[in-house]
This record gives C-alpha cells, sequence and structure tokens, in this order.
C-alpha cells in the first residue's frame, strides 16, 4: 500500500467496480492516486472460488489504474465489524493518507453492503484520534462519501463517466466467474443472468441524463459537497 488521495472499500470483489469503475478511471486520468480494498474473499459466492476472484481482482485494478488493490478477511455472508476489524480499516487509512474514503451505502439489500458502509464510516473517524495509539500518524479523511448498489437513493453529487465508461464495463468483465458468460456451466445467479449488466448500463444512462451527460456514476454524502460556480454546475443543461 501507497499514500493515495481517494480510498475505495468494497465488501466483495467486483462491488467497487459497479458502483465506482468509472469514477476511479476518471480520477486516475486526472492524476490522482486511487487505492481499493476489499473487506472479504467473496467465499460465499455461488460461482467462481475466491482464489479465482482474487486473480480477477488484481486484473480488474490493473485495467482501472489503481495503485493498489488490498483483501481483507472479515468473512462473507457475516461481514464482522468488531474492534479488531476496524482497527485493521484504521491502520489502512492512517497508512494511505486518503483525502476522500469511498464506501457502500449503509443501508442495502444485501446486509455486507451495509455493514461495510458502516464500519468504514466509524473507523475512518477513530482513525483521526490521536489518542488511539496504534504506531502509524492518526490521519481523519476530509469526509466518507456512499456508492449505491441496489436501492436507488436520490445522489448528491454524480460524476461524468461518459469518457471511462467502457474502461469500466472492461473491469467489471475481468470478473469471468460472476457475471454473464454463455459457456459457464455453473448455475445462474442474479448477477450472471444477462440482464444484469443491461441494469448496470441502464442505471450509468439515468445517472448521466441527470447531470446532461451520457453516463454517470452517483454518490450520497450526509453533506453537500461545496460548489464554487453555480453557472458552471448546471451549464449545457437548459430546461
Amino acid at each position: 500500500m501507497t499514500e493515495v488521495d481517494l480510498l475505495f472499500f468494497g465488501a466483495h470483489p467486483d462491488d467497487i467496480e459497479l458502483g465506482c469503475g468509472g469514477t476511479i478511471v476518471k480520477a486516475v486520468k486526472d492524476g490522482l492516486r486511487v487505492g481499493m480494498v476489499d473487506l472479504t474473499r467473496g467465499e460465499m459466492g455461488t460461482r467462481g472460488t475466491p482464489q479465482t476472484r482474487k486473480r480477477e481482482a488484481a486484473a480488474s485494478a490493473r485495467i482501472l489504474g489503481a495503485s493498489f488493490r488490498e483483501q481483507l478477511d472479515f468473512s462473507d455472508g457475516a461481514l464482522r465489524t468488531g474492534r479488531d476489524e476496524e482497527l485493521q480499516i484504521i491502520d489502512i487509512v492512517r497508512r494511505t493518507r486518503p483525502k476522500i474514503v469511498f464506501a457502500m451505502y449503509p443501508d442495502d439489500r444485501h446486509p455486507d453492503h451495509t455493514r461495510t458502509g458502516r464500519i468504514v464510516t466509524e473507523a475512518s473517524f477513530y482513525a483521526g484520534l490521536r489518542a488511539l495509539e496504534t504506531g502509524v500518524e492518526a490521519h481523519r479523511p476530509h469526509t466518507t462519501v456512499y456508492y449505491v448498489q441496489n436501492y436507488m437513493v436520490p445522489p448528491s453529487f454524480v460524476v461524468d463517466c461518459t469518457k471511462t465508461w467502457k474502461t469500466k464495463m472492461r473491469a467489471i468483465a475481468a470478473f469471468k466467474s460472476q457475471f454473464h458468460d454463455p459457456k459457464s456451466k455453473e448455475p445462474l445467479t442474479f448477477i450472471s443472468d444477462p440482464k444484469f449488466l443491461t441494469m448496470i448500463e441502464a442505471r450509468g444512462v439515468h445517472f448521466g441524463a441527470l447531470i446532461g451527460s451520457e453516463y454517470g456514476e452517483a454518490f450520497v454524502t450526509k453533506q453537500p459537497p461545496r460548489v464554487d460556480d453555480v453557472i458552471a454546475a448546471y451549464g449545457g443543461r437548459e430546461v
């Protein structure tokens, strides 16, 4: 791991790609350093194996341009959120010193997603407590930003991913064991159904339309972002 500007957390390998892949590619193209952390090995998945998914995750991270991708073992299907797990996240936040942390929206269909959003939010705050001595200097990110997965929530802001959408979809496709493959003999799942990626594409078009672009990714924050130029923020979106 190395110091980064943006640090993305997901519950399972492929969560980050689905919600933030285009934003990561854009950030890297803009010269920012990006790190990725999966809290589980995805061992409860119906298709593939933890070993397969780890290789796929590494390939996807290379496509996105991330500086590093770390995999923790908080237990898939029963994601642990105790003090030991908090301290692992605190250590990563302190070592990588991100300005912004991204996590899953802490109210989602999958309990692991909900737990990820909560523990990352809390650990990111605790990482700034100087009295909490871990051997690494305290550091608190500016904020935790949430990306949406299953439930739709009104976004606080949308990132234009028109120029990076194809790369996002290539990164998703790196998870060959998880998504649609007509040659696969493994059981059909919610995300391996071809309609799932069609939904991801449609969602990108929908969020893009909200900001007058072709594709977008939506994010939620507990505090609104500051807008310094209101005219520029709404340029090209005349009603």
